[in-house]
C-alpha cells in the first residue's frame, strides 16, 4: 500500500482559498443594490405568437396596462421558451413608435397623405370590393359549369394574422365573396 503524500501546508491553504472564491458574499455598490429587473412586479400573461401558426407560447409581461416585455414561454412543450426571429421581435412590433395608428390616404395624383377616419376607410373598401365583384363575378363558364367566382380581386394576408383570423378570411373571401386568389405572407 502506497502512502499518500500531502502537499506542503502553504499550498493547501492557497488551494482552499481559491476554491472559496465566488462562494463568499461580495460587496455591492448602492446603485447595484437598487437595480431591479424591469419585469419585477409585472403580471405574466400567456399568449400565442401571431406569426406562422406553429403555436409558440409567449409570456407577455404587463404592468399598469403597459407591455414591458415579451419572451418565449419556457413551460411550453411546443417551443420550450425559444422563438424564431419574427416571434422574438414581437415586443418591438407591439410598442414600435413608428407603427401607424391612423388611416392615411393619398388621393390619385396627389403628392401628400391625408388623415382619414377608420369609418371612411372601411366604407371605401366595402364600396370598391362590391363594385369590383359585381363587374367581374362569373356564375358559369362558357361550357355551363357553375363556378361562382371572381378573378378581379386577390388577397394577401399578413404574417401577423393568427390561425383563426386566416380561417375567417378564407371563409369570407372564398366562400362568401367568391375570391379565388387568397394567399398569406407566412407561406410565401
Amino acid at each position: 500500500m502506497q502512502q499518500r503524500i500531502l502537499p506542503p501546508e502553504p499550498v493547501q491553504a492557497v488551494v482552499s482559498e481559491i476554491m472559496e472564491v465566488g462562494s463568499r458574499v461580495q460587496p455591492f455598490s448602492i446603485e447595484s443594490v437598487k437595480k431591479a429587473s424591469r419585469i419585477r412586479d409585472a403580471k405574466a400573461v400567456h399568449s400565442v405568437c401571431p406569426y406562422c401558426a406553429v403555436g409558440c407560447s409567449l409570456n407577455v409581461y404587463v404592468k399598469d396596462g403597459k407591455v414591458l416585455d415579451i419572451e418565449g414561454n419556457p413551460d411550453s412543450p411546443i417551443n420550450r421558451g425559444t422563438l424564431c426571429p419574427k416571434g422574438a421581435a414581437t415586443f418591438q412590433y407591439t410598442v414600435n413608435a413608428s407603427r401607424l395608428t391612423q388611416v392615411l390616404h393619398r388621393a390619385p395624383y396627389s403628392d401628400h397623405w391625408e388623415v382619414k377616419s377608420l369609418d371612411w376607410a372601411m366604407e371605401q373598401i366595402a364600396q370598391r370590393i362590391k363594385q369590383t365583384r359585381d363587374e367581374t363575378f362569373v356564375e358559369r363558364l362558357p361550357d355551363g359549369r357553375e363556378v361562382n367566382h371572381t378573378l378581379g380581386i386577390a388577397s394577401l394576408g399578413g404574417a401577423t394574422l393568427d390561425v383563426e383570423e386566416n380561417y375567417l378570411m378564407k371563409k369570407l373571401l372564398g366562400g362568401a365573396l367568391g375570391i379565388v386568389s387568397i394567399e398569406n405572407q407566412a407561406r410565401i
